[in-house]
């Protein structure tokens, strides 16, 4: 991971940068329109969204005033819980493809395993694949029980599990289960919304490498090979974010990280999630 344009191998060939963008609470219109520009600006070449930020329109905008030759780019969007179901998933995903003007989306994710539909909404992701509309689909949220209850009679496993993960949260167990079958994690709040920006650690880490505690986080992601995607609507931390390819930590400041681990969310169980 030598820089921006890095890649992780999905299982099915395709390659997914491990640095992204991601738009969560980041309003529709010129808010998005900005960070993402920034964004492609600077050399990031994979922006995640969902149908549930309300964003869509404004990503699909900056993405077509970028310029960019559609192949250079990697585009996450996802299927909202009140969209589950089989039908109601094929008319999503046409929604959310007319938002962002794209015959087609990199990856495709089931946003939440909302526990009576999610194995349908999982079948139609499949015919989309199968179709050509997606490049690669997958889950968001799901512990090791929804993988392996899907993977029972599901024809495509997932090639991504987006999960929250960070230095308070490492999840090593579904880490482990996710590389077991080729199920690439990524990480969605690795910064713990600031949370931890102040972590004597982190800061003492930081300081060693001449970099910020959210600089080493983010690299510690990468180093435990999960795809990062850290939300940003300011230029100038968006900049930084991408900065993290010319450090690398040691093994030992690796375990310092995960020592930080107090399965700690900031975010809802999947399990209790209210669906």
């Amino acid at each position: 991971m030598k820089s921006i344009t890095d890649s992780a191998l999905l299982s099915n060939g395709v390659k997914m940068p491990w640095l992204g963008l991601g738009v969560y609470k980041v309003s529709n219109g010129d808010e998005v329109v900005k960070a993402v520009r920034t964004a492609l600006e600077i050399g990031y070449r994979h922006i995640d969204t969902a149908s549930f930020y309300e964003n869509e329109e404004g990503v699909g905008q900056a993405i077509k005033e970028s310029g960019i030759p559609r192949e250079q780019l990697f585009i996450t969007t996802k299927v909202w819980n009140t969209e589950q179901g089989y039908e109601e998933t094929l008319q999503a995903f046409k929604r959310s493809a007319n938002k962002l003007g794209l015959e087609y989306v990199d990856l495709y994710l089931v946003h939440w395993p909302v526990k009576e539909t999610y194995k349908e909404t999982y079948r139609a992701l499949e015919k989309l694949y199968k179709e050509g509309f997606v490049r690669a689909i997958g889950v968001s949220n799901f512990h090791i029980h929804h993988l392996e209850n899907l993977m029972t009679d599901c024809e495509i496993k997932p090639m991504v599990n987006q999960v929250e993960y960070h230095p308070r949260l490492t999840q090593q167990e579904l880490h482990a289960f996710c590389r077991k079958h080729q199920i690439q994690l990524e990480a969605w709040s690795p910064l713990m919304r600031g949370v931890l920006l102040e972590e004597p650690i982190l800061v003492d880490i930081a300081n060693k490498y001449g970099k910020s505690p959210a600089q080493v986080i983010l690299r510690w992601d990468l180093q435990n090979q999960v795809v990062t995607i850290p939300k940003s609507v300011t230029p100038q931390r968006i900049k930084e974010n991408a900065e993290i390819f010319d450090f690398e930590l040691t093994a030992e400041e690796m375990e310092r990280i995960y020592s930080l681990n107090q399965n700690k969310r900031i975010g809802k169980n999947p399990n209790d999630f209210d669906l």
